[in-house]
């Protein structure tokens, strides 16, 4: 507890001094509500979409690396009663076709599935209900744009977390955390479904595509677990281009997120139909992983933004400094990335700082 107090306390100082520093910055860059965070970049502001919970926000701001004093707003507040209006998890706002389109996961009874539920399933499973759904906006700005639920993005009536679009030239996709059946619990995978437009879903359940499954030690939860595939879990997948080379990745998350071994992992497409497993190669180590010598742990469920005059990558992810506390310690942080000569992401190792502010700012 001493040794977490004084880290705790030098960070403070250090984040003082930064302050009078206008061209550095220390992580974190949001010390509330610090979990899967999504940012993208408009017309000169950053958009910080995230969920209470029970409603999601919206804040926005002029510089990438403080979001305390960010202006923030309520875009969806669900009424009690629907399939979703409870457990929101992992908002993401994206712009597909001329309009806005959030898409996000829910339950409609606070995670909490009733006993001749839950008694299918080969483990717990809290989130057997969780399904995704999105909605859609229409305006120049996401902040001045009134959104409406749209539609339940169809998952074959089975556990959804965490979805995303992924946009190709060959069509827009649906990647999303999944079990191989409605009541497993465990393994969580990631699947892929093609989509006809943004809220509707296009494959058939016999099409639907299982691309990574955790199988790796670092996957597993605790670490290397060789007993069964409880907390075993791939999800948050998030589309990465390399805009110089053309190559498209998924970057995930794997592991557990209230768990010290979260980390990221990156599968690439290295074929030219992302329905096609085959298509998919899963790189043999994380990418992004805890760093116990500056108190790093738990790095996960990422979103990708380039610095302010279009020159740097940046990765917006959340993390913990003390592990043991789970979900409750995650706050969001930033780092510049850069790219291998093979075209692949190069992340750095997460820190606090201090680190030179993005280009532009």
């Amino acid at each position: 507890m001493l040794k977490l107090l004084i880290s705790v306390a030098l960070a403070t100082v250090a984040r003082c001094q930064n302050q009078s520093n206008p061209n550095t910055f220390t992580n974190p860059i949001l010390e509330a509500g610090g979990a899967d965070p999504w940012v993208i970049r408009h017309d000169g502001w950053y958009y910080l979409a995230q969920s209470t919970n029970d409603a999601i926000t919206l804040s926005r701001s002029k510089i990438l690396t403080n979001w305390n004093t960010a202006e923030s707003r309520i875009l969806f507040a669900p009424p009690p009663g629907f399939n979703y209006s409870t457990d929101i998890w992992a908002p993401e706002l994206h712009s597909i076709n001329d309009a806005w389109y959030i898409i996000f996961t829910a339950d409609p009874r606070n995670d909490s599935p009733p006993p001749e539920v839950e008694m299918w399933c080969e483990y717990n499973c809290p989130a057997v209900h969780h399904r995704m759904y999105v909605l859609e906006g229409h305006g120049t700005s996401p902040w001045t744009t009134n959104f409406t639920y749209k539609s339940q993005l169809d998952t074959y009536d089975q556990f959804a977390i965490d979805g995303t679009y992924f946009q190709y030239k060959t069509g827009l996709y649906h990647i999303y955390s999944c079990w191989f059946r409605k009541y497993d619990g465990w393994p969580a995978n990631l699947c892929i479904t093609r989509l006809e437009n943004p809220w509707t879903v296009a494959s058939p359940f016999s099409e639907r595509q299982i691309i990574s499954v955790p199988t790796l030690p670092w996957e597993k939860t605790p670490y290397g677990r060789a007993s069964n595939d409880r907390l075993s879990s791939n999800e948050a997948p998030q589309q990465l281009t390399n805009t110089v080379t053309g190559q498209e990745f998924i970057v995930f998350s794997a592991a557990r997120s209230d768990n010290r071994n979260y980390c990221l992992a990156l599968l690439e497409l290295v074929g030219t139909d992302p329905m096609n497993p085959a298509d998919w190669r899963k790189h043999q180590y994380p990418v992004f992983y805890q760093n116990p010598a500056e108190e790093v742990y738990g790095v996960g469920h990422a979103s990708f933004v380039k610095s302010s005059d279009g020159s740097e990558d940046w990765i917006v992810y959340h993390g913990m400094r003390d592990p043991t506390n789970g979900w409750s310690a995650r706050t969001i942080r930033t780092q510049r990335f850069t790219w291998n000569e093979d075209g692949t992401p190069n992340f750095p190792k997460p820190g606090y700082g201090p680190y030179p502010i993005p280009s532009g700012q």
